[in-house]
């Protein structure tokens, strides 16, 4: 017969503490995660009609990108696009700006945006 000296479950604290401190950064990793992913899902969506621009007008590329902030789910600051066409170099930019405010426990931040693209014409 073997018998063990000493405590079981000694580890046990440890190991929840492990699960809590994983859980909380799964959760402030989710919530400020889908800020930048909205953001990314933006920019893509700007540099698909940026590439679209010599078939396009101003007026269409903005009313594209309004729908688009809208599906997202980003605030109507970011619909207001503005569209400038250069000659020299033959390019067109597409830019924006807006803030997301993320409010968590123990954690408040105001994320500023600025997506821009640029692509020749």
């Amino acid at each position: 017969m073997v018998t063990r000296t000493g405590a079981h479950g000694a580890g046990t604290t440890g190991c929840l503490f492990s699960l809590l401190i994983f859980v909380a950064l799964l959760y402030y990793g989710v919530n400020i995660g889908e800020v930048f992913f909205r953001y990314y899902r933006l920019l893509d969506e700007m540099d698909s009609q940026a590439r679209l621009a010599s078939a396009l007008d101003n007026g269409t590329i903005q009313r594209r990108l309004a729908a688009a902030v809208q599906d997202i789910g980003l605030p109507d600051s970011a619909a207001r696009v503005v569209v400038r066409r250069n000659t020299s170099p033959r390019q067109i930019t597409i830019e924006t700006a807006y803030s997301e405010t993320v409010t968590l426990p123990f954690f408040n931040h105001t994320f500023a945006f600025h997506p821009t693209s640029t692509q020749p014409l």
